[in-house]
């Protein structure tokens, strides 16, 4: 197959053109006939398809030359999925059994074969839904901090990050989506934006606000400028399957090299506005218990990636950056120095937390969180929430010293209205 022309696949397709793979006929079954199809791709840009047969099932997942979300007038550059292939590479090694596995890459046709999660759902979902999830913050946590500390300087060796970071700037089309849609077009009338005409108030006075816009464009140049680690890029509660009891974090096509505070911010955010948005799906003698749950998940991802990456400070700190020979060798402490950095980190989370409360509501690509509710009005009161909050973090970050804190904002936040 990769001697072809690229070709979408479709249900009538895939199996007489992927009939021969070793791989599918091993996993699902050699008989192409008995297999089921179905697209189950609800994303914004490429098709999914599960396919199902005797043997058992995988995912077969394959780029589209266009903005599946916008059309054909957006294309896109296939070369996408060699750098979602080269990124879930990257952290089933740094973060163990976190992503789905890969069983076969194909760049001519943009398609990956992986691993199907099931009876996993997209977190989105579980949480519109009321679901709970054990043990949630604690994995989101550790992928997280596993993968910021191991994709940088301060586990790698500086020869291999940087030709990392050079292979990694070649994906140009993707990473240039979040540079537009998340740090400007929020900001002002760009084409593609929309929004519930019930905050065409809010929205005006936040596109008038020049501390706000400034404060934001602060945080672009980190974003575009800061190499630090290799990002999942996309990391919200759509980028996580997950049952009852165990998670996986799917879909860093987006991957590139930034600042270690970025993922965390994203997967913050998106929590919040879980939180915020609950009015819109359940009874107040049920919303309580859940929304609690919900800021538990925030404080335990908070905790584990603090611990995770404290135990990697301690362990793996073989790169170049704060060497063993500047503290521990010299018998001093390196903890000053770590706190130092995971305030850093902390505080430019924050600030990538509200952008992204803001962008979800402004920009093109909403939130089913939100976009779920049926009345206007009321998702309205519950998107200003999530404007004002994403305001308040990004303007005074730094007076929210831990996740008890953002909570409690996050809490308050909620009363209003």
């Amino acid at each position: 197959m990769a001697e072809d022309a690229y070709q979408a696949l479709n249900l009538q397709t895939l199996g007489s053109r992927l009939g021969a793979l070793p791989v599918l006929r091993a996993r699902v079954g050699n008989d192409p006939g008995l297999w089921q199809i179905r697209e189950v791709g609800d994303g914004n840009l490429n098709l999914v398809f599960v396919v199902t047969g005797p043997a058992g099932g995988v995912i077969v997942k394959q780029a589209l030359p266009y903005v599946r979300l916008v059309g054909e007038s957006w294309p896109l550059p296939l070369y996408r999925a060699f750098y979602e292939y080269q990124a879930l590479t990257r952290q089933a090694a740094r973060a163990p059994g976190a992503v789905p596995e890969v069983f076969w890459f194909d760049p001519d046709q943009a398609l990956i074969v992986m691993e199907y999660l099931h009876p996993h759902r997209i977190l989105r979902q579980k949480l519109i839904a009321g679901e709970r999830v054990a043990g949630l913050g604690r994995f989101l946590g550790r992928y997280v901090a596993r993968n910021a500390f191991l994709g940088s300087e301060l586990a790698m060796k500086s020869a291999a990050k940087k030709a990392d970071v050079a292979l990694f700037a070649g994906n140009v089309d993707i990473p240039a989506i979040s540079e537009a849609l998340v740090f400007t077009d929020p900001y002002h009338g760009a084409r593609l934006n929309h929004h519930n005409p019930a905050l065409d108030a809010l929205v005006a006075g936040l596109r008038a606000d020049v501390a706000l816009k400034t404060a934001v464009q602060d945080l672009f140049m980190a974003f575009a400028s800061n190499t630090e680690t290799l990002l999942h890029g996309d990391l919200h509660s759509g980028s996580v399957m997950s049952t009852a009891e165990d998670s996986r974090v799917i879909d860093p096509e987006f991957a590139q090299y930034g600042p270690m505070g970025f993922d965390l911010g994203m997967l913050i955010a998106n929590m919040v506005m879980a939180f915020l948005s609950q009015p819109g799906h359940r009874e107040r003698a049920d919303m309580g218990p859940y929304q609690d749950w919900i800021l538990s998940v925030i404080i335990d991802c908070m905790a584990a990636f603090r611990a995770e990456f404290t135990r990697l400070w301690q362990t793996e700190r073989t790169g170049m950056l704060y060497p063993a020979c500047l503290f521990e060798e010299q018998g001093h402490s390196s903890d000053p120095a770590l706190q130092r950095l995971l305030t850093r980190i902390w505080n430019e989370a924050l600030g990538f937390c509200g952008i992204e409360m803001h962008r979800r509501i402004l920009s093109l690509a909403h939130n089913a969180d939100f976009e779920a509710i049926p009345d206007p009005v009321l998702r309205g009161r519950l998107e200003a929430r999530s404007l004002a909050m994403g305001r308040d973090l990004i303007l005074a970050r730094g007076a929210v010293g831990d996740a008890a804190a953002l909570c409690a904002l996050a809490g308050d936040h909620d009363e209003k209205g």
